[in-house]
């Protein structure tokens, strides 16, 4: 199977749509009601700000660009490893406005059905509204209710999703809700959390449950060892996406580019057969040699390539933070 890129950056048919739904909104007012969700989501909450249209609107227009350019980093790198992967069927848990299943379904020209779950009945609506005049989303189906009451009701699938949603349910709530997106899942589950330590936390938690319970990491990790990292120390990473003027207006940035932080997990019912190393900042590259922090399948490496290694040096110069490095182009750490 050819292996997708995925942009990082929206769908043009969805900023699109979401600039005719911005029509007529005043700007001062959305970026007033996208700084108290914000506000709220910082704190440990979750959408119950989000009560109307203009907070749902509010809400898409700042985070719908991050969200999906983390999940279709996410789906990118699991691609990396598993090419072969092909899902027919969809559960988006936790879905919002949908950001996940729009970045799944440019992922991969295979799925048919889409099945999404969200207890808040503003962002449902604005989903719907979002992908109404989609063919592809024809087989759509949204669960109303919080993730873990909705997913007893929800089909199986392919593919699971829950991006930025483990961070709403608090602490003892956690372990059952990765038992039940893991008993809905057939193929293959990808878990996306803020880039912070405590993002982390809830994806170390959660991956090393699942993997107690014969779950296999694809990415980003080239092992189901223990993370190997150590406080203060914690694996993320980071995508770049650019920024539209309301996007810009939203966020009361200057930049024209924002960089999305985040963890993540993707879990696979099959065993893996090839992991690479991973790179975990971004590398330092002189006209000596490229130096680049690797997690291994025998743990961290600080792997030097020098330039005198022509060949391997002019390859190691294009890593970037979050690559993977097959173990053939893997030197020798020192």
């Amino acid at each position: 199977m050819l292996l997708l890129m995925i942009s990082p950056n929206l769908l043009a048919e969805l900023q699109a749509a979401l600039t005719r739904k911005a029509e007529g909104l005043s700007r001062a007012d959305a970026a007033r009601r996208a700084g108290a969700i914000s506000q709220t989501y910082r704190g440990g909450g979750g959408s119950g700000r989000i009560r109307t249209e203009q907070d749902a609107l509010a809400y898409a227009l700042a985070r719908m660009p991050g969200t999906y350019a983390a999940v279709a980093a996410s789906l990118t790198a699991l691609t990396e490893i598993d090419p072969d992967f092909a899902p027919h069927s969809l559960l988006d848990v936790g879905a919002g406005p949908g950001t996940a299943t729009w970045a799944a379904a440019e992922a991969f020209a295979t799925l048919e059905s889409f099945t999404l779950i969200d207890a808040n009945a503003a962002l449902r609506a604005l989903a719907i509204e979002l992908m109404r005049e989609r063919p592809r989303f024809n087989a759509l189906r949204f669960e109303a209710g919080d993730a873990r009451a909705a997913l007893a009701q929800a089909p199986e699938a392919d593919l699971v999703v829950a991006s930025y949603v483990v961070n709403e349910i608090d602490a003892a709530a956690q372990a059952a809700l990765a038992d039940a997106l893991w008993a809905k899942t057939r193929g293959l589950l990808l878990v996306v959390e803020p880039g912070t330590p405590a993002g982390y936390a809830r994806i170390i938690a959660l991956r090393a449950r699942l993997i107690a319970q014969g779950a296999h990491v694809v990415a980003p990790c080239p092992h189901d060892m223990t993370c190997p990292l150590a406080p203060p120390d914690w694996c993320h990473f980071t995508q770049r996406l650019q920024r539209s003027r309301a996007h810009k207006h939203l966020k009361g940035a200057a930049l024209p580019y924002e960089d999305e932080k985040f963890s993540y997990v993707a879990l696979s019912r099959k065993p893996v057969v090839q992991r690479p190393a991973r790179v975990l900042a971004q590398p330092q590259t002189t006209k000596i040699a490229v130096t680049a922090k690797l997690c291994t399948s025998h743990g961290l490496e600080t792997a030097t390539v020098p330039h005198r290694d022509r060949d391997a040096y002019r390859q190691a110069r294009k890593w970037a933070w979050g690559d993977a490095v097959l173990p053939a182009t893997t030197p020798t750490g020192e």
